[in-house]
């Protein structure tokens, strides 16, 4: 179950749901009889940390202050205030105007352990057939009016009819009902499925009244169109002020219905959240370090060696630090789209793998920081290694006919690099692999046995940094006789052609959480691999994947979903669909250091800026941002 969109940035690209947790007052409600009890809470596996008398989440400061700015970054501009439509680009941050049915904590190791918020509890059958959700009556719109059963039913509709996303996301629903008491009731047309329950309480909800209703000029809206009239929303922040494509202010609801909920308590602390907009990575960069935004999340290797050597940072006024992350897997790749004849050969791609010089590209590009991907869920105890056996062999067994056979007998690894003679020999094999894929050398050009076309790439990318790791991998490429090519591309323009499928190669990345589940489908299903904005990039097709996944979406028990998406993620190495790339088990972070933050910080997340505050007295020596 990913969809993380969190606290902080809950727009409709990309990222996860996520709002905030509601324990005030629920316990179980004495059910009728032969029907399910009503709960503050569920988790996928186990039980939720947190009972129906918590009074806050463990890890927050309840007398954290409020008050202050905070200043934020984002690349590229934004042109709409839709959150839901798979069109134009939404407003940064725009998910901190809402709610949602539920939500995760920060510190469960079953992240998928969600509690009430819109909804003070929820009930199910032990078949999951269908899942009920009891909104809370103190639920409030930023007008006063309520949230009622029929904006959560309009919601999940519109939600599923204008985003091909949601739609394949949530395809098991099949009604959405209201029930006396301000129940609603989600039917599913299959059972078993643990996950379906907790999807559905990932839903963003949204004001029927308003969505339907005019504006100021006495125009109908429409939520099938972008907009740029702030909104109504339901969550701790409203929009206070904009400029399209440059800059966003939120400013906190000071009667927000949600404030006193035990579980925001100690959260949504900044009076002020600002986004400014940045175009060009090197002036968004330069901006931070003259002190025009407060927080960056440093993605950049050679940045994070080089550029933080500066008298605020030895002065102590801005603050390089690192953070664990535990609670998140990922596979970045070298992604070739195999809806292009010349990828469908897995030889083809296997031999673009040994022409990638990991070791050497972390060496001089990237200041040896990294890790190697070799598996799609990097970083996790869910990953693949050595050969399957126990429960895993056992799940691969049962789809034995649908596999390769090397699954069983070959563990997977990566060509290693490094040096010169390292490099000749994976050279040499990719060689051999492109040959025996019916490919020839004439005249220093790689080109088809068959029809003479030449084997080239196009590589697209949305800035200047891929630079560093394409060139010297196009070199490489270029001594196999493939011309690679980099073209850059607007942020507008690379995300029109990647969720068209229209690149030959790119880097991309897939986010895994601790529990993965229904979204695998959208990753590598073989029904997403032809669905346009589905996330099946590199264009998977296959029935022993397929097969594999559906282990993962009806795992039973922990050990069943670990040993499941084990067996899934060896099945997908062992294709070479990508030439996996490199990953990091820390957050790189630079901030300056007006904020406070809890002593114990969630193991799995910094909870940046959801569990910090401003602190006055550390803004006065470092100074006060404007």
């Amino acid at each position: 179950m990913v969809f993380k969109w969190n606290a902080f940035d809950r727009s409709a690209t990309g990222i996860a749901l996520a709002a905030a947790l509601v324990f005030a007052g629920l316990s179980a409600v004495p059910a009728l009889a032969e029907e399910p009890e009503w709960h503050h809470s569920t988790a996928l596996t186990g039980d939720p940390r947190y009972g129906a008398d918590a009074k806050h989440f463990d890890y927050v400061n309840p007398e954290a202050p409020k008050g202050g700015l905070l200043r934020l970054s984002t690349s590229g501009g934004f042109d709409t205030f839709n959150p839901i439509l798979p069109k134009g680009n939404p407003a940064p941050g725009i998910g901190l105007i809402y709610d949602t049915l539920m939500e995760s904590s920060l510190d469960e190791f079953d992240i998928s352990a969600q509690y009430g918020l819109i909804a003070e509890a929820l009930r199910y059958p032990k078949d999951f057939s269908w899942v009920e959700y009891r909104l809370n009556p103190d639920a409030k719109w930023h007008d006063g009016a309520p949230i009622t059963p029929e904006d959560v039913i309009w919601s999940f509709e519109n939600a599923v009819e204008l985003s091909p996303q949601q739609k394949y996301y949530y395809q098991n629903v099949t009604d959405a009902k209201e029930l006396p008491g301000g129940v609603v009731r989600f039917e599913f047309d299959t059972a078993n499925n643990r996950e379906l329950p907790h999807i559905v309480g990932q839903l963003l909800i949204m004001p029927k009244h308003w969505w339907t209703g005019t504006n100021d000029k006495g125009e109908q809206r429409d939520i099938a169109s972008g907009t740029l009239e702030p909104p109504l929303g339901s969550g701790p922040y409203k929009i206070k002020g904009f400029e399209p494509n440059r800059q966003i202010v939120f400013e906190r609801v000071k009667d927000y219905w949600g404030e006193d909920v035990p579980v925001r308590v100690g959260t949504n602390n900044f009076d002020e959240i600002r986004y400014d907009s940045y175009r060009d990575s090197v002036v968004q960069l330069e901006a931070f370090k003259g002190d025009r935004f407060d927080w960056r999340s440093e993605n950049v290797a050679k940045n994070w060696a080089t550029q933080y050597d500066t008298p605020a940072v030895r002065e102590g006024r801005l603050v390089t630090e690192t953070f664990p992350d535990k609670g998140s897997g990922i596979m970045q790749a070298f992604v070739p789209n195999l809806r292009r004849e010349k990828f469908q050969d897995e030889r083809v791609r296997q031999a673009l793998n040994y022409a990638f010089d990991f070791e050497s590209t972390n060496r001089t590009a990237f200041f040896d920081q990294y890790k190697r991907i070799n598996s799609y869920f990097a970083g996790t105890d869910l990953a693949q290694s050595g050969l399957p056996e126990g429960k895993e062999l056992e799940i691969l067994e049962s789809v034995r006919e649908l596999i390769p056979e090397k699954v069983f007998t070959e563990e997977y690894v990566n060509p290693v690099g490094g040096d010169p003679q390292k490099l000749r020999s994976n050279l040499r094999e990719a060689n051999r692999l492109l040959k025996e894929a019916g490919y020839e050398l004439k005249n220093g050009k790689l080109v088809d046995g068959k029809t003479g076309e030449p084997f080239t790439i196009e590589f697209i990318s949305n800035g200047p940094t891929a630079e560093r790791y394409v060139l010297p991998y196009s070199k490489n490429l270029k001594r196999l006789g493939i011309d690679l090519t980099l073209r850059i591309l607007d942020t507008p323009q690379y995300i029109n052609r990647i969720r068209s499928f229209d690149f030959d190669m790119t880097t991309l990345g897939w986010g895994q959480s601790l529990s993965p589940g229904n979204e695998q489908r959208n990753y590598w299903g073989s029904e997403a691999a032809d669905r346009p904005q589905s996330r099946n990039y590199a264009g998977i097709k296959d029935e022993g994947i397929d097969a594999l996944i559906e282990k993962v979406v009806f795992a039973e028990d922990r050990d069943t979903l670990i040993a499941a998406t084990r067996a899934l993620d060896r099945v997908l190495m062992h294709g070479n669909y990508v030439v996996p790339q490199w990953y990091l088990d820390i957050y790189r972070t630079a901030r300056w250091d007006r904020f406070g933050h809890p002593d114990n910080i969630p193991e799995f997340t910094h909870g940046f800026p959801t569990i910090w505050w401003y602190d006055e007295e550390r803004a006065a020596k470092t100074g006060v941002a404007k």
